[in-house]
């Protein structure tokens, strides 16, 4: 009996750790806030951050299938296809279970919040495919981030599409989590061959792109010293070690002032 109990806690383990569960849970967090800022509701904010949550398992998994022999040649560790926790079919249907799910969540939103959500899922897969080797490489998170408010706007009343400044807002924050999320891989993802533009910018033009896009979504919801005061600190500090945890404590401070000045000074939607 502990043996078979032993195999879906492991199974269950290593789907966890192969779904890039951070930034799954950063992303989801930050749909659940905006879907509650907007008036979504209880159940509306459930459903918001239940789409959201399975569209990023979906991303997460597809990625460490895509990249399985990359991370094998590698010697990852912290990978479980890697080192033989996880089998690919096992990977492959959990995606696939994923996708459904996500697709019957969205479309549980409205077809208008369902499109617009599932284009940026497929943005997702289509950076994991192909684009994260192209100097294309930011335009997936430009896109998936600038479409995350909106769907949340869309499963509103008369479907209201976010602000502009909003749009913008979500975009430079995807290009600003995207630089912050491949510095820690920049050597080993040039061992590989994958040549993103952070890639070819090397590690501190990444971290100067990765803190002032934050910076600028911050700024553009809400421009004033306050929120230089509130991100300059960790900006400076990641500009002189960009190889280190800095630049993300650097992004995560723009984006929560971000976030928090979107929630609470102007809404998501033009004229709220």
């Amino acid at each position: 009996m502990s043996d078979t109990a032993a195999v879906p806690r492991g199974l269950v383990g290593g789907l966890a750790r192969a779904c890039h569960p951070v930034p799954a849970a950063a992303v989801t967090a930050l749909a659940g806030a905006m879907a509650a800022g907007a008036g979504r509701g209880l159940a509306g904010t459930l459903l918001t951050g239940g789409a959201v949550a399975v569209g990023q398992l979906s991303i997460g998994w597809s990625n460490d299938l895509i990249d399985r022999q990359r991370d094998e040649a590698a010697g990852r560790s912290d990978k479980p296809l890697a080192v033989g926790r996880l089998t690919s079919r096992q990977v492959s249907s959990a995606a696939r279970w994923a996708i459904v799910c996500c697709v019957l969540l969205s479309a549980a939103c409205g077809i208008a919040a369902a499109t617009v959500h599932l284009v940026a899922v497929a943005a997702g897969w289509a950076y994991n495919l192909r684009l994260k080797a192209t100097r294309w490489s930011w335009l997936p998170y430009a896109l998936a981030f600038a479409l995350l408010p909106a769907f949340v706007t869309l499963a509103l009343p008369g479907r209201p599409w976010p602000a502009a400044s909003v749009l913008g807002a979500g975009s430079l924050l995807g290009v600003s989590a995207h630089f912050a999320n491949v510095l820690p891989d920049l050597a080993a993802d040039r061992a590989a061959n994958i040549r993103g533009l952070p890639q070819r910018a090397g590690a501190r033009a990444s971290a100067l792109v990765a803190v002032l896009a934050a910076t600028a979504a911050a700024l553009l919801l809400a421009p004033g010293w306050p929120v230089l005061a509130v991100t300059a600190p960790p900006a400076v500090a990641a500009l002189l070690a960009p190889r280190g945890r800095l630049p993300f404590l650097a992004v995560i401070a723009a984006t929560a002032v971000a976030v928090a000045l979107l929630l609470l000074n102007g809404g998501l939607c033009s004229g709220s």
